[in-house]
């Protein structure tokens, strides 16, 4: 019995041996797989660096592109491109032998054209002054959308000329027509209606020699003008005392 736990020492020695040698090959496999994890993970780090590098230098480079554009270019490459479009359908209906405009309306919804519609209405003709023609040509046209032609008058005149009414370069128009008293009435009343509204136009107002000076220069008296008037009414009685030598 002695032998035989002789016998099984050594075999119970042999195993314990093998895993200890077995223990530092997991750990070394475990480090290795932990390395080459890490690895892996900093060369996709590496490569989206370059990528964002890349990205970044691209946008700069776009985006110095866009500064050096005019600074309408955006619109200006809106309506090339609406152009070309234009072009293109235009060729198109030609081939089909269709009408362009006609096309183009059908495909117009109501919501748009009722849109297009308040826009047109909204916009004001008048640009403001530009040279003297320009304001007389304004002028005109504003006067001549206000006459309300009499048909009938124009009928009786038209019988009574026939074609002489219709004026050519070889007529005599001096002396030749004489205007009615109504007509002269209503030139009369638009001519004192134009000075009546031109009476109305604000003018420059002239200085005052005798107002307090209470400013020293004109920049100075611009803001006193606009103190006095959003506050003038609250330091009235204040001012009113500091001018009688009577304030506390």
């Amino acid at each position: 019995m002695a032998a035989l736990g002789g016998l099984g020492a050594p075999d119970g020695g042999g195993s314990s041996g093998s895993e200890d040698e077995a223990a530092p090959c997991a750990a070394a496999a475990a480090a290795a797989q932990k390395r080459e994890e890490r690895l892996r993970k900093f060369r996709e780090l590496h490569m989206k660096r370059n990528e964002a590098r890349k990205l970044n230098h691209q946008e700069v480079v776009e985006e110095d592109k866009r500064l050096k554009l005019p600074a309408n270019w955006e619109a200006k490459k809106a309506r090339l491109e609406w152009e070309l479009k234009v072009q293109e359908k235009k060729k198109e209906c030609a081939a089909k032998g269709e009408d362009y405009e006609r096309v183009k309306l059908l495909e117009i919804s109501a919501e748009d054209a009722e849109r297009w519609e308040r826009k047109k209405k909204r916009k004001n003709p008048d640009l403001g002054f530009s040279d003297y023609a320009a304001a007389q040509l304004r002028q005109y046209q504003r006067l001549t959308r206000q006459i309300k032609p009499d048909l009938e008058q124009y009928e009786k005149l038209k019988e009574q000329y026939g074609e002489a009414l219709y004026p050519t370069s070889d007529s005599l128009l001096h002396g030749s027509h004489v205007p009615d008293k109504e007509g002269i009435d209503r030139m009369v009343a638009d001519l004192e209606k134009q000075i009546e509204k031109r009476e109305k136009y604000s003018r420059r107002r002239p200085y005052n020699d005798d107002a307090d000076i209470d400013y020293i220069n004109e920049r100075n008296a611009k803001f006193n003008k606009k103190a006095e008037r959003f506050y003038g009414k609250y330091t009235a009685e204040i001012k009113q005392n500091l001018e009688r030598g009577t304030a506390v």
